[in-house]
């Protein structure tokens, strides 16, 4: 019997006859019973030792022989040890004097569609998270560069896949980019715009990246970076790093003030040494 034929089986008129039905008349092996079932001849043996699932009657010889009935209370402990019971939970259940057999699949029925339903959610969940995985951001190269602006590369996202692609922080980023939709990226991207105009206000105003206004941005920075991962500021440090040794991030952050990028990094490092992380000695943790 299938987990469909438990769920939609009450009251079916025709079709053919369950396996479980024309074992009432012919009985099986043990043998027989565990293929029909799809569980092992010793979880049926062992099943019988326990009293959870004890055959009918036995052949001459003393061979265990399984009636229709024995067939039909296997399956529901197989539902029941799906559902996630114990095996003596499963056994005070489907004993209970008070409870008949339909009440027993009606029971089985509502909680099977419980957990189908978690787990369709969770597979739904998944497929966001693998999409975004997959793509870097939940949106399109266009919607990317809509939103960022023209200065944003949608192949800086393959970049950081290729590269951190295997870090717990990305499988972090990839799960939390999953549930954004355009209009929150939106949002983001306007709170790293206004963070961006006040850093490069504060290097052509000659704010000390060790000021205490200095701090506060950085501060807000890690922030901003911890919308895609847990930020430390040991981490944040190392990405104050990579901003001054590669290009690619020094012609951005430069393009907004000369100068931009060593002066960011430099309030990071502060802001680090405030919360008593050394940048010297920094590594990703």
């Amino acid at each position: 019997m299938t987990v469909q034929a438990v769920l939609g089986g009450e009251g079916r008129d025709n079709g053919p006859m369950p396996a479980y039905e024309s074992a009432a008349s012919e009985g099986l092996t043990v043998g027989q019973a565990a293929a029909l079932v799809g569980v092992s001849v010793k979880t049926l043996h062992h099943w019988d030792e326990i009293g959870l699932v004890r055959p009918g009657s036995r052949t001459t010889a003393g061979y265990r022989v399984y009636s229709g009935e024995d067939i039909a209370r296997v399956h529901r402990v197989l539902v029941y040890r799906e559902l996630g019971f114990e095996l003596a939970a499963i056994g005070r259940l489907l004993d209970d004097p008070d409870v008949d057999a339909r009440e027993h699949l009606r029971r089985q029925r509502s909680q099977l569609l419980e957990r189908i339903g978690r787990l369709e959610h969770m597979v739904g969940a998944v497929d966001r998270m693998l999409d975004a995985s997959r793509r870097g951001l939940l949106l399109t190269p266009r919607e990317q560069v809509e939103i960022f602006g023209d200065q944003w590369r949608p192949e800086w996202a393959e970049e950081a896949e290729r590269r951190w692609g295997d870090t717990a922080q990305w499988r972090q980023y990839a799960e939390r980019a999953a549930t954004m939709s355009p209009l929150d990226w939106k949002g983001h991207a306007a709170d790293v715009d206004a963070l961006n105009a006040e850093l490069a206000a504060a290097v052509r105003a000659g704010l000390a990246p060790g000021s205490e206004r200095a701090a506060a941005l950085a501060e807000r920075h890690r922030r901003q970076l911890s919308a895609y991962f847990d930020c430390t500021h040991s981490m944040h440090v190392c990405i104050g790093r990579r901003y001054v040794d590669e290009a690619g991030f020094a012609e951005y952050y430069d393009a907004m003030a000369p100068g931009l990028t060593r002066w960011l990094r430099d309030a990071i490092f502060a802001n680090a040494r405030a919360h008593g992380v050394d940048p010297e000695t920094a590594v990703w943790e």
